[in-house]
């Protein structure tokens, strides 16, 4: 038995999201990148790759792992590049993308005979966090104003659009391209390419994907671009769950049980965002807090149902664990690192990562 805390994560459960990339691509003509912000987990590329055409980064070392660990077609994006990364982001990569005018401008004769791209800001997303609204006033990220952006159309050749955000409503997401092809479909027309980011969960139940498909063809053949599109979290839902075990229970007007991980350290978004982790099943008449390790009084992983009191050693499963969690981990208190394992397609369950106590000290001076 593995020893917890560790990350699961499960070909067989990653399957149905690819399939899905992969029936989107052929119908729609677009080309899928698996966006590393979200998932760098590069034990699995080897599935992966079968059914993406390659990845798209937010940094140097994204890059470099998308080309090294993943193959195909490797973008580059950042906020801002620097004077001693951009020459090794541009061995790396097959196109980059650059946030500003003042950036494209600043690197442009060491990027020049590099296919190169600029991120737009359409002024409209599909956010309800401002934390994460790349539209909320007075955004860094893109360029927004057309009048600017048709001075340098001579020196790119394509456009990044990012406005969605956790959006699995196709209508919304059809309504903010019109707004898009409003406000710049001029300059559209003039691109060879356009990828329109991620953040669009289209690997949800239920969604419409005949008419995603039949958008995208005709967005693409309306301007006659190659379209892309950036899935982080929807090639990956529901692929993966986090396992720990029960370390202590206690009463405090309310049942709690502190687990071998920690909320801030393993899951990171949820704290940030505020929101509860996930168990399944979660019925029963016993309900308990799910609590953290570390000394944060806030590590809190949620409240959740069970049909039984809880022991010491028992083993609980964290579900849909896989996004923005195996990227942003980290050794707050030195609370061990989770493992990283992967079930194969066969069934068979592989630790393919540990962490020790070097690497905690390597990560310090």
């Amino acid at each position: 038995m593995i020893e917890t805390p560790y990350y699961l994560i499960d070909k067989n459960k990653l399957l149905p999201n690819l399939e899905k990339i992969r029936y989107v691509q052929e119908k729609s003509g677009a080309h899928a990148l698996l966006a590393l912000k979200c998932f760098a987990s590069w034990g699995v590329f080897d599935l992966m790759s079968q059914y993406m055409a390659g990845t798209t980064s937010s940094s140097l070392y994204e890059v470099k792992l998308g080309r090294q660990k993943f193959g195909g077609e490797t973008h580059a994006y950042s906020v801002a590049y620097a004077d001693n990364e951009i020459a090794e982001v541009l061995d790396n990569c097959d196109k980059i993308i650059f946030n500003s005018i003042g950036q494209l401008t600043r690197f442009a004769d060491v990027s020049k005979g590099k296919v190169r791209g600029l991120r737009v800001n359409p002024q409209v997303s599909s956010s309800d966090f401002d934390l994460a609204d790349p539209a909320r006033p007075f955004s860094r990220l893109g360029e927004w104003d057309p009048a600017r952006i048709e001075t340098v159309m001579d020196q790119i050749s394509g456009f990044m659009f990012h406005n969605n955000c956790e959006n699995g409503d196709f209508a919304l997401f059809d309504s903010m391209l019109g707004v898009i092809e409003e406000r710049f479909g001029d300059l559209i027309a003039r691109a060879d390419w356009v990828s329109l980011g991620g953040g669009i969960h289209f690997t949800g139940d239920d969604y419409p994907l005949d008419a995603f498909c039949d958008r995208l063809k005709a967005f693409a053949e309306k301007y006659g671009i190659q379209v892309y599109l950036e899935p982080g979290e929807a090639a990956i839902t529901k692929s993966t769950t986090l396992e720990v075990s029960v370390l202590d229970t206690l009463y405090n007007g309310k049942n709690l049980a502190i687990v071998d991980s920690s909320i801030e350290a393993h899951m990171l978004d949820l704290l940030i965002y505020r929101q509860s982790a996930k168990m399944e099943p979660n019925t029963g008449d016993h309900s308990y807090m799910i609590c953290g390790k570390s000394c944060l009084a806030g590590d809190i992983f949620g409240e959740f149902q069970f049909d039984h009191q809880l022991k010491i050693g028992e083993r609980l499963s964290m579900a849909d664990a896989a996004g923005y969690t195996m990227v942003k981990k980290n050794w707050f208190n030195g609370v061990k690192m989770p493992s990283i394992a992967v079930r194969q397609l066969d069934g068979t369950v592989e630790v393919i990562k540990q962490f020790t106590f070097d690497d905690f000290a390597a990560s310090l001076s």
